[in-house]
């Protein structure tokens, strides 16, 4: 499996792995930004540990890991990725996001996901996009839900966290023959 390249005029996703990871090191120890996983990268050990997962997944065919690239601001961003891809069912997940604090809101997220859609509807030719947010990440759940991503549903306290919380994570999805119209409304909305 050859990792694609996504690009646009104001994002570069390109695959993150051993020999990059170090330009997300400064990001990744940034406070509370990934307070919602239950991964850690809060130390250049624990990234690397966390990047080491992702290019296992990626020699498994599961996993394609990004770092992410912001043109408009010349300068690393942070990390998102497909996972769990079942290609037999022509599923997979996007997440694993995290972009520093001083990129958020700026509409590189849209950006990326656009592109990762598209790569997921288009040309992988995927039935179902899916995202997993904790049920308590409103600012993420905003964001799918104006993606245009359907609540599917709630797994009750299915996620282990860092400091022992039992998590609740919010089912989302995006289904093959939606994809046109979210298409032509994140068209008119990126940059």
């Amino acid at each position: 499996m050859k990792a694609p390249t996504l690009e646009n005029s104001r994002v570069k996703l390109s695959l993150l792995d051993l020999t990059n990871y170090q330009h997300l090191e400064s990001i990744a120890q940034e406070k509370d930004l990934i307070f919602y996983s239950p991964s850690d990268i809060s130390t250049p050990e624990k990234l690397r540990a966390y990047v080491e997962v992702a290019v296992d997944g990626y020699y498994h065919k599961t996993i394609i890991p990004f770092i992410i690239y912001d043109k408009e601001k010349a300068a690393y961003a942070g990390s998102t990725r497909f996972g769990l891809i079942n290609w037999k069912n022509k599923v997979l997940h996007i997440g694993w996001t995290w972009i520093g604090h001083s990129f958020q809101g700026t509409k590189l997220n849209t950006n990326m996901k656009f592109l990762m859609l598209q790569y997921a509807f288009e040309t992988l030719e995927f039935e179902k996009v899916e995202f997993r947010i904790d049920e308590r990440n409103a600012k993420s759940r905003r964001a799918v839900e104006k993606l245009g991503a359907v609540l599917e549903g709630v797994l009750r306290n299915d996620t282990l966290m860092k400091d022992g919380y039992r998590r609740s994570t919010c089912c989302y999805g995006i289904l093959k023959n939606e994809w046109p119209d979210i298409k032509t409304k994140l068209m008119s909305i990126l940059n």
